[in-house]
């Protein structure tokens, strides 16, 4: 491969713990001839000294704007504000593509720098499927977290933990009484994490897909105690959930966990609120009566960040050894302008904005 020099970016967001490369990759991405850049963060899972061990080098957090030009910068969740226009190549989930809040904005900022958006959750195969994903991760926390407010035990603020603590507090008390939960999108990756996670607290969940969601049953939906949210939408669908839905008194609903979040996008299946739900506040009810109470937090899976890190770093790593081929990543840097000609930003082509 031609060299390649990665920037690891410190995440602005403060409950942000997760890493798109874990220490062990980052020493297999030198030894391939990677040069490889690691901004300290006092919130990665992972400090900054593993990476050292792996012969990667510091840098200083937020430093990533004056790294050198053909860097690519690395990193999972929103880029600051600053710089307005971005010239490097940036590899992240952007949320930029489906019409959400803040799209056109980040786009026109790569096309003011002459960057690129290489967003990871485009990074696909040629049948479409993704290549590096949280989903597990995001729908097995979705769904433990809904038990635990349903069950009365979920407390805030939320903070970081392992699987097998959280396995602990999944278990069922001798208090606690049976209820009814669906998954939908259950044969995904995010539905898998959830159908888990429901195993764990001794829960036999419903599972609808594709197929059962053609031709929604409302009633069926609105019956069950408990829904968990993993689809993810890529065209136009009826809504799973309307605001009639939360009037209607026969309504047995109680807890709605979206773990797919597309909040403000045209596609969201669940256009029944405007926010996220955040850590030190991860409940809001949506309906007082009949009681409806929401969870919508947007980074889950880094509540559980050395597992769901590990797990998305080794999905990434051949990806990211394979990086000046083209293939998946050419089709990021093909959809990236696509997107951003359809909202009328000029971006940059040829050698400017290659792969």
């Amino acid at each position: 491969m031609t060299e390649l020099h990665l920037w690891l970016r410190h995440e602005t967001r403060t409950t942000e713990r997760r890493t798109p490369v874990v220490p062990a990759d980052a020493r297999r991405l030198v030894e391939s001839g990677v040069t490889l850049t690691v901004e300290e963060s006092p919130q990665r899972i992972f400090p900054v000294e593993e990476y050292e061990a792996a012969s990667a080098k510091p840098a200083p957090a937020g430093s990533w704007g004056s790294a050198p030009k053909d860097a690519v910068i690395l990193g999972l969740k929103e880029l600051p504000d600053d710089p307005t226009e971005l010239t490097h190549r940036h590899v992240f989930f952007g949320h930029a593509y489906k019409g959400q809040p803040g799209a056109r904005d980040l786009l026109r900022r790569f096309g003011a720098g002459g960057g690129a958006l290489l967003d990871l959750e485009y990074l696909v195969d040629d049948t479409g499927r993704r290549l590096a994903a949280f989903g597990f991760w995001a729908g097995y926390l979705g769904a433990a977290l809904a038990v635990l407010q349903h069950r009365g035990r979920l407390v805030a603020p939320l903070t970081p933990t392992s699987k097998e603590e959280l396995g602990e507090t999944l278990q069922p008390a001798a208090e606690d009484t049976e209820f009814s939960a669906l998954v939908i999108g259950a044969l995904g990756r995010s539905g898998r994490g959830a159908r888990a996670a429901f195993g764990t607290a001794g829960i036999g969940p419903t599972s609808w897909d594709l197929a059962e969601t053609q031709n929604l049953d409302r009633p069926a939906l609105l019956a069950h105690d408990v829904l968990v949210n993993c689809v993810l939408a890529t065209t136009p669908v009826p809504p799973f959930l309307r605001a009639q839905d939360l009037d209607d008194p026969s309504r047995r609903l109680r807890t709605v966990s979206d773990v797919t979040c597309d909040v403000g996008s045209p596609l969201n299946v669940l256009p029944v609120y405007d926010r996220t739900t955040e850590w030190d506040a991860p409940v809001r009810q949506l309906h007082e009566r009949p009681p409806l109470d929401l969870i919508a937090i947007d980074n889950l899976p880094s509540l559980l960040p050395r597992e769901s890190s590990t797990d998305f770093s080794a999905d990434l790593l051949p990806q990211l050894l394979d990086f000046a081929t083209g293939g998946a990543w050419g089709r990021c840097l093909d959809l990236f302008r696509t997107k951003a000609r359809e909202l009328g930003i000029a971006v940059a082509e040829g050698e400017s904005g290659h792969v």
